[in-house]
């Protein structure tokens, strides 16, 4: 894939495709240029990227929506439904991508923020992270797909008290719930977020795209129906390309090449 987009927003770079979803301009809140060059980008993979970091340029991850940008609008409904719409063709590129979604969140990931953090497959945080709902405190539902994925990673009733309460939560709570995958110290999180998400990428990209769609299908699925999907998906992973170098490698007692499957 060859990237026309601004640098400051996407940026592909050892597999890994870049965006920047918010910027101190306008307080970390989210950036719609880069939340628009994201979706373009995301349509338009290819087998060059094998993960997608989303990260923010300030010492947030992002704050939410920009409040002070709904106030000013003569119509507050129908500029929020342009907002969301945008959001939400974002959200759907990120869920339809087969490359894993790896978000780095320093400091606040709020409102919307929050919901792309729980839209994530690995989110890397630190000792001074912090998510919050941040809808109920403006009078506001959610987007961004939060109703649908923090009731999937939290469970039905404490995605309940989390939203309507608009609780406040610290990185330790974060990672027990499931919301962030592991902390690193403050200063660590965007390498360490580059570092999964580039190791992420020279693996065995097929691989993870076939797990990818295996644990979209789980929640819905019977475990019988689970079991014969997973008997085709191991049975192709066997003849591919990415196979057959993994068990060869495995065999020959050497690391894998999956740079050129």
């Amino acid at each position: 894939m060859t990237s026309n987009q601004p640098a400051e927003y996407v940026q592909i770079e050892n597999g890994v495709l870049r965006i920047t979803i918010s910027t101190p301009a306008k307080g970390n809140s989210l950036d719609f240029g880069g939340v628009n060059e994201g979706t373009a980008a995301l349509r338009a993979l290819d087998a060059h990227v094998g993960a997608v970091l989303l990260v923010g340029s300030g010492k947030n991850f992002c704050a939410g929506g920009d409040v002070r940008a709904f106030a000013s609008a003569p119509s507050r409904g129908e500029f929020l439904t342009d907002l969301a719409t945008q959001l939400h063709d974002f959200i759907r590129a990120l869920d339809s991508a087969a490359a894993p979604i790896v978000v780095g969140v320093q400091g606040w990931a709020a409102g919307a923020g929050m919901s792309l953090v729980c839209g994530a497959d690995i989110a890397i945080g630190g000792p001074s992270t912090k998510l919050r709902p941040a809808y109920p405190g403006i009078g506001f539902t959610p987007d961004g797909g939060m109703s649908w994925n923090l009731p999937r990673i939290v469970g039905a009733a404490r995605a309940k008290e989390i939203i309507l309460t608009d609780a406040v939560i610290d990185s330790d709570d974060a990672v027990r719930l499931g919301i962030l995958s592991r902390v690193v110290a403050d200063d660590d999180v965007a390498a360490e977020a580059l570092r999964v998400a580039e190791s992420i990428a020279a693996g065995p990209r097929s691989a993870h795209a076939g797990i990818k769609a295996l644990l979209a299908l789980s929640a819905t699925s019977s475990l019988s129906d689970q079991l014969d999907r997973e008997t085709a998906a191991i049975a192709a992973s066997a003849e591919s390309p990415t196979g057959r170098e993994g068990v060869d490698a495995f065999v020959e007692k050497r690391k894998p090449d999956f740079s050129t499957q």
